[in-house]
């Protein structure tokens, strides 16, 4: 295992995640239902599936596509959606 590829990932998503929406979500399931375990249940289940979703993606665009391009265009998408949050049009 590569560990400065794996420490940069989990610092980036830690850190991405932290007080994110999804968090929000959490405590508010968690504070509802009464049953925390379930929640954290719920939410690791649902971040591995996303989490291999997009790792199986980011490989395969890997194969053919340069990661600079899949930067760029990952980081305008960003951009183009806090234009529009910033004017209020999402």
């Amino acid at each position: 295992m590569d560990w400065k590829i794996f420490t940069a990932t989990f610092g980036a998503i830690f850190l991405a995640e932290l007080a994110d929406k999804t968090q929000l979500v959490g405590i508010g399931m968690s504070a509802k239902s009464g049953k925390p375990l379930t929640v954290w249940l719920g939410s690791i289940s649902a971040y591995i599936i996303v989490t291999a979703i997009s790792v199986l993606i980011g490989a395969t665009f890997g194969k053919y596509i340069k990661p600079e391009l899949i930067r760029y265009v990952g980081a305008s998408i960003f951009i183009v959606i806090g234009m529009l949050m910033f004017l209020d049009k999402i």
